[in-house]
């Protein structure tokens, strides 16, 4: 298959005998011989080896060549993007770069911001979290082009926060902080590296199930049939309903894929270790960008979000929802929809998601707690809101895959613009704030949940790392009990 790319053509025949793209086999290619550099890298290249500069170095260098092989001189605009934002830093200062021009990369403004919360703000003007990811140090050019250009995330990430990375570098991800049952405080260091080994294995056999699923499946239930006009004509409201659900849950696995073949390149460096559970398992979750059971059976659209390219969701929550002023949740949306591209059916689908978001809030902060009291009702919610969850997804991202507005709006015409309708209704009756009973029935089941809340923060929080040099071990574990309880 003869498609134009910047990159190399040496896999041009192998391209022809899958009839894949060429740069679709490129990537694929690239992400499997980062997943032997990884092994390589942690097994010759450990930290208790080598020195952090000589790390930094290799990391950047494969890095660099494994862009280069993709996309050939246009692996240029990595080195520049990051030396100019570097120029600006060193130069102008970093109070002064909060403008759009930081929006270009998740990584460079995550990083102006943590070196913002670390050098020019008060410690007691910061939340937990920002307290704990805050960068108190400049630094060098070589770890700056370290974090954003190593093999491991050059291709297809994920985020990661600066100082998790720098301490993975630096050899110090292995030191815990564990909470006892008691609720007492127990600090552990590992004496050996805990092997991911199985964790890899795990992570390569999903990828291989939803690459498998892409390939045959996926093509059989194309997005764009949803508009054919002989379907619309034809179909009852049923299957067209059935069909939008089969044909949106077939276009995940290509993320699938994708996401977790560069988590597990991650893992095989070392990369992405977060602890042990309750029962001593070691957990390779980190910097995981997606859970795919928790999507699939997503029960609120929140729950969806909150599960689905979980690093994007943490930096649009760390570098705007936390720090915007008015209208958090539309800021966000359009924010995400400037940092996925120029296409309209990016921004169709996030304006939309919007108004899914602030109605599904309003909903279940006003009708929930009825249907919570009896397990075999709630039961019965549950299965229903899932449907609906399911169906408001798929009816929210087709402009997401169809990119258009034409096709868009042609889908959403189809449809009457039902879900914008009815939830545009929702907010009209139904105020977002919670009832006085919801508030009540909140506080009565918080005990219950509670401690599965300070599990989930501590995902978010990447509680199991360590800071830069310039905390001592007792402060950090300090800093990320707190941000537990945030």
């Amino acid at each position: 298959m003869a498609t134009s790319t910047t990159g190399s053509t040496l896999l041009q025949p192998l391209s022809n005998a899958v009839r894949l793209p060429v740069d679709q086999v490129n990537f694929v290619v690239c992400q499997l011989f980062a997943l032997l550099a990884a092994i390589w890298f942690r097994t010759y290249l450990h930290s208790s080896k080598t020195s952090p500069f000589i790390r930094h170095v290799v990391a950047t260098l494969l890095g660099l060549y494994l862009a280069l092989f993709c996309f050939g001189w246009y692996a240029l605009h990595f080195v520049i993007q990051s030396g100019i934002s570097y120029y600006l830093m060193i130069i102008i200062g970093v109070e002064n770069m909060h403008n759009p021009m930081m929006i270009i990369t998740q990584k460079i403004t995550s990083l102006a911001f943590e070196i913002h919360d670390g050098m020019f703000r008060k410690n007691e003007d910061l939340t937990p979290s920002q307290r704990c990811l805050a960068v108190r140090r400049m630094p060098s050019l070589l770890e700056y082009l370290s974090y954003n250009c190593n093999f491991m995330g050059i291709l297809a990430g994920p985020l990661c926060s600066y100082k998790d990375y720098i301490t993975f570098i630096e050899g110090r991800s292995y030191q815990l902080q564990q909470s006892e049952a008691n609720g007492k405080e127990d600090t552990k260091y590992e004496q050996t590296d805990p092997s991911p080994n199985i964790a890899v294995a795990q992570k390569l056999l999903i990828c291989g199930l939803s690459l498998l699923f892409h390939m045959t499946i996926t093509k059989t239930l194309p997005v764009e049939y949803n508009i054919d006009e002989n379907f619309r004509a034809t179909a009852s409201w049923p299957v067209r309903v059935f069909y939008l659900y089969l044909s949106l849950m077939a276009a995940r696995p290509k993320y699938y894929f994708a996401w977790t073949l560069a988590d597990a390149i991650n893992n095989a460096a070392g990369f992405g270790f977060r602890g042990y559970d309750k029962n001593g398992v070691t957990r390779w979750d980190l910097i995981s960008n997606l859970r795919i059971q928790q999507i699939e059976s997503s029960t609120s659209f929140k729950m969806f979000l909150d599960n689905w390219n979980i690093q994007t969701a943490l930096w649009l929550k760390r570098v705007c929802y936390e720090r915007a002023t008015f209208s958090p949740t539309i800021q966000t949306f359009i924010l995400s929809a400037i940092w996925h591209g120029v296409y309209p059916g990016y921004y169709l689908t996030f304006l939309t998601g919007v108004l899914m978001t602030l109605a599904a809030r309003a909903i279940r902060n006003n009708i929930r707690h009825y249907f919570v009291e009896s397990p075999a009702v709630k039961l019965c919610y549950d299965i229903i809101t899932w449907m609906t969850t399911q169906v408001a997804i798929s009816y929210t991202v087709v402009p997401f895959v169809l990119l258009s507005v034409k096709p868009s709006f042609t889908f959403y015409s189809s449809c009457y613009f039902c879900l914008h309708i009815a939830s545009i209704l929702v907010l009209l009756v139904f105020p977002l704030k919670r009832t006085q009973k919801g508030n009540k029935q909140h506080e009565s089941i918080q005990p219950v949940w509670s401690k599965k809340l300070e599990e989930e923060n501590l995902l978010q929080k990447n509680s199991y790392s360590t800071t830069n040099n310039s905390f001592s071990q007792k402060e950090e574990i300090t800093c990320r009990y707190q941000a537990l309880k945030q």
